[in-house]
């Protein structure tokens, strides 16, 4: 702006109220987050946003964010809904400059949209009091800062059309010193809140996670003890049973739900003869068996992590639909989640001989809750997205043709079975390693067909023939299996070694690449390293 009265003035008012913008919406979702992670989680708006943005979210897109950050997809989510929230505070906070009613009108309905979205799926009228509260400090923040900064702009241009000579704009630095200040000040304090706040709802939940486990009976039929020769002890390579803690976790709860294990139920209904509910307290008197069953992803990519394997304690899903007795012409199990998730299970899976349990312990401990508690699907042979329904609940008999499920609705295929693959994981990606005995290097990794086997793997350096390696005792067949092998005459500079793998049945790994939409990623997974 030039001045009439003086020299060429800057007009910082749209730095002030885009500043002012971002300042309000860093510190609404910080004090609404602190106050939902001390007192309630659930009521905490961006949970609410994630949990109404992911089903909605296109299925190439969750599959690519699963891609790139794994397990810490959900962390991921949170952090772009901050940085959308800043980039539209900052938008409507720049729209104040001429309008600034329109601007108060949009910050109070955004802000009143995790209130809006938690009403509508039953939430409590007290879950709206985080996101309230957060408005009226977000709005009182951007009211200040504006107020602030226009008093800075008044405060120039008065010095400006002074006579006063070399002091010219001197009075007015302490005001425009003060808003800046300010900004950075209330945005780190709503940072800071937002932190705390994720951080204390975390606290919270394996709190009672800890107080609400359950005490397992002992079962009836023991899984058989590990083999000696199940596992190679090889640094780097993945341990044959997966640690709870590490274990994967893919689902669609940015949260994980909180279920009371005393007021659990799962309903089995539709084509059935009998409905069936059953109790935890029935379910714990029942024989409980325990078998080793690896788990996988379908959205796991070639030599991913996102595959498990752990030893479960449950009731056999086929005995409880023995009680029900499904009717002719059904084909498939929607079960369902206490989040909304469901799955499509073929019935004739959850039929047959294989142990598909509805289980309640992982590893010797109740189910985590981030991992099912109280109760979830462990269906050997399956992808997790149509079998491994966690928090389970609801369990309806029906056909292919009648029902779809969560992600079949999305364009995943709706029978999912696990296909062979393999991965490397010694030699770890780029390492330097040193031959021994002339030229000898150990190479290692996993190999996976649950409900058929591993019958072989092969091993191949550069582009050279490939070779057998060593296989550990199978687990049972429903489990992965180490492999090893060592290569000789192995030259020093660099190399590739590739992985496939063959089945029971004499299926052999698909080399071909592809995406995993709709059913599994396929390829051969290879590890680049350089001998010295």
């Amino acid at each position: 702006m030039i001045s009439n009265d003086g020299p060429a003035m800057i007009d910082r008012r749209p730095l002030h109220f885009t500043l002012a913008g971002i300042a309000a919406t860093l510190i609404y979702f910080g004090t609404a987050e602190f106050i939902a992670g001390a007192f309630q989680s659930a009521a905490a708006p961006l949970l609410i946003l994630g949990q109404a943005i992911i089903p909605l979210t296109p299925t190439a897109l969750i599959k690519a964010a699963i891609a790139v950050f794994g397990t810490h997809d959900k962390l991921a989510l949170v952090l772009t809904i901050v940085v959308v929230g800043v980039a539209i505070g900052a938008g409507i906070g720049r729209i104040g400059v001429n309008r600034r009613s329109l601007a108060l009108v949009l910050f109070i309905g955004l802000g009143l949209l995790p209130v809006v979205l938690g009403l509508s799926t039953g939430g409590s009228l007290a879950a709206a009091v985080p996101a309230l509260v957060g408005l009226a400090v977000g709005i009182a923040a951007y009211l200040g800062l504006i107020r602030l900064g226009e008093r800075s702009e008044h405060s120039m241009r008065d010095v400006t059309r002074s006579d006063r000579g070399p002091a010219t704009g001197t009075p007015g630095q302490p005001d425009r010193r003060a808003f800046f200040g300010l900004a950075a000040g209330v945005s780190a304090v709503g940072i800071a809140a937002i932190a705390a706040g994720q951080s204390a709802a975390i606290l919270a939940r394996n709190a009672a996670g800890t107080l609400t486990k359950l005490v397992l009976p002992r079962p009836a039929t023991s899984a058989a003890p590990v083999p000696a020769g199940a596992s190679f002890q090889l640094p780097g390579l993945a341990p044959i049973i997966t640690p709870n803690e590490n274990f994967y976790r893919i689902d669609t709860a940015l949260i994980p739900p909180a279920v009371d294990a005393s007021s659990w139920s799962l309903r089995i209904h539709g084509m059935v003869e009998q409905e069936v509910e059953i109790t935890m307290d029935e379910l714990l008197g029942l024989p409980l068996e325990e078998h080793y069953v690896s788990l996988a992803c379908v959205s796991n990519e070639v030599g991913g992590d996102l595959v498990g394997n752990a030893k479960w304690l449950g009731y056999p899903v086929r005995e409880l639909l023995a009680r029900a007795r499904p009717k002719a012409g059904a084909d498939m199990v929607l079960s369902a989640s206490d989040d909304g998730f469901s799955a499509s299970t073929p019935l004739e899976v959850l039929t047959d001989d294989r142990a598909a349990l509805l289980a309640v312990g992982m590893n010797g401990e109740p189910l985590p809750r981030e991992h099912g508690f109280p109760a979830r699907l462990v269906v050997p042979g399956l992808y997790g997205f149509v079998s491994a329904t966690k928090w389970v609940t609801d369990i309806e008999v029906t056909r292919f043709a009648d029902k779809e499920a969560y992600w079949t609705t999305r364009g995943w295929s709706t029978h999912g079975p696990v296909l062979v693959a393999s991965r490397v994981d010694v030699p770890q990606a780029g390492i330097h390693v040193t031959a021994e005995n002339g030229g000898t290097i150990v190479t290692a990794g996993m190999a996976w067909a649950q409900h058929t086997g591993i019958a072989k793997v092969e091993v191949r350096l550069d582009n050279g023939d490939w070779q057998s390696a060593q296989l550990s005792d199978e687990l049972t067949k429903d489990t992965w299996r180490q492999w090893r092998c060592e290569l000789t005459g192995v030259q020093t500079g660099s190399h590739t070694v590739t992985v496939r793998a063959t089945d029971a049945e004499g299926n052999v790994q698909i080399s071909e690449r592809r995406p995993a939409i709709p059913g599994s990623a396929t390829g051969l997974h290879s590890r680049d390293f350089t001998v010295d």
